[in-house]
């Protein structure tokens, strides 16, 4: 049977003889949930068949793996403005055949999220679509045009968790010392794209000796570390809170440790393509491997495993970046540069775990808890007593070839097209809703 998606009300049910995984307690071991209406009323050990109180649903697991829904820290979702090729309501469906709960959204749609109107908009249209639960980041400048300051105290009031100029690096040295120094009175992130703009600029994949046999232009790595170390110039002046999205390159691990060592606020996250695959593919043209950052070489993908397993890189983000058929299929200079997130994110981060890189813990725990705090919402990424029932159940060792036609994304294009996993979501459940159940 297909998967369906649909929201079947919370009430009161009773998870048992589940994998429970805790990355606030940081515990992993076997036991039960309870939910009582939207929230999650006791979860651990004691909870079992014989221990579960009258009036519960009770819901046998079988082992599966019970785990707080997934936090998605960088998506786009495209509306408004570019609806042809995704939807809040289209993402949403795609997010919770991901396991994906709650999702933090990038400011580059049209119009720009440049104003309270723009927070609110997303805010109303999640709440109507009632999927994922959808926050924003607000643009760090007026229109994304890199020149003017937004009015970033008001839209952190309005509800933006952090701040970024959506896929544009923010260029400009004062902009960015502006922002930061602004951001410090109310505890505010700032999420720059570390990619140095002028040495980027008409670039289709990382340079070297596979871009000169293709005939392409190539973007050096070192466009991303060089950006990063006049960024961090900038968090030492100011003492404000920078967050490097998506980072792709060793050399960039490398310089992140060493800031974190120096005591700066200074955290990292990166996506699956960055661990999982090398710039090989896109030996042959294949434009759903054309990203942005580019893909790099082996000892790149190996340092940022490295980054994972040792901390430095503090979460894993999906990277949802759907195009329409037409943006790719065109040569791979002129192809848009992008790809579906959402329902690759939770398998693909399982290979760390089954390629015995990181405990199966610390991969919820990035994917969960730290991308939580890291934005400040505040009741995610745990199963605490008291907090919303936004969950997911996951069966790890599942075997997934993945097909890009089958993702409920409007978008259909992923680097992963064909691939071999293991690891597919069960149910998601948001509110203690059941959003999605295979097979149902």
């Amino acid at each position: 049977m297909s998967p369906a998606i649909r929201a079947k009300g919370a009430g009161k049910k009773a998870f048992i003889n589940a994998r429970l995984l805790d990355p606030v307690k940081q515990t992993d071991e076997t036991g039960g949930l309870l939910i009582e209406d939207d929230t999650i009323a006791k979860s651990g050990p004691d909870i079992t068949e014989g221990t579960v109180p009258d009036g519960f649903e009770v819901i046998d697991l079988g082992g599966a793996c019970l785990a707080p829904g997934l936090v998605d820290m960088r998506a786009q979702l495209r509306e408004p403005g570019f609806e042809h090729q995704e939807t809040i309501e289209t993402a949403g469906k795609s997010a919770a055949i991901g396991g994906v709960t709650t999702i933090i959204a990038l400011p580059n749609t049209d119009p720009v999220i440049d104003d309270v109107a723009g927070v609110e908009f997303i805010a109303r249209r999640a709440r109507k679509v009632g999927l994922a639960k959808v926050f924003v980041y607000g643009a760090v400048s007026k229109g994304i045009e890199g020149q003017e300051i937004t009015e970033m105290g008001l839209l952190h009031q309005a509800g933006a968790v952090a701040f970024c100029d959506g896929i544009k690096t923010i260029a400009s040295a004062r902009l960015l010392r502006q922002a930061l120094s602004y951001s410090t009175f109310f505890d505010g992130m700032i999420v720059q794209h570390p990619e140095e703009p002028e040495l980027s600029k008409g670039a289709s994949m990382n340079s070297g000796e596979l871009a000169t046999r293709l005939g392409l232009s190539g973007v050096s790595p070192l466009a991303e570390v060089i950006q990063i170390e006049r960024d961090l110039r900038l968090v030492e002046m100011t003492g404000g809170r920078l967050h490097f999205a998506h980072i792709s390159t060793g050399e960039s691990v490398e310089v992140i440790r060493k800031a974190k060592k120096r005591g700066l606020k200074v955290t990292c996250d990166t996506a699956p393509p960055y661990f999982a695959l090398n710039e090989n593919a896109v030996s042959d043209y294949r434009t759903f491997a054309k990203l942005s950052p580019p893909l790099r070489s082996e000892d790149d993908r190996q340092a940022i495993v490295a980054g994972l397993a040792d901390g430095t890189i503090d979460a894993i983000a999906s990277d949802h970046n759907p195009q329409d058929a037409d943006s790719k299929r065109l040569p791979f200079a002129q192809a848009a540069a992008g790809a579906v997130g959402f329902e690759t994110l939770l398998p693909m981060a399982l290979e760390l775990y089954h390629n015995g890189h990181m405990s199966l813990l610390d991969v919820i725990t990035k994917l969960t808890r730290t991308p939580a705090e890291l934005v400040r919402i505040k009741g995610a990424g745990t199963l605490a007593e008291g907090t919303a029932a936004d969950l997911v159940i996951f069966d790890p060792d599942r075997p997934w070839k993945i097909d890009p036609y089958q993702f409920h994304s409007k978008s259909k294009n992923s680097p992963f097209d064909g691939r071999l996993t293991q690891g597919r979501v069960l149910r998601t459940l948001i509110d203690g809703r059941e959003v999605f159940s295979e097979g149902a």
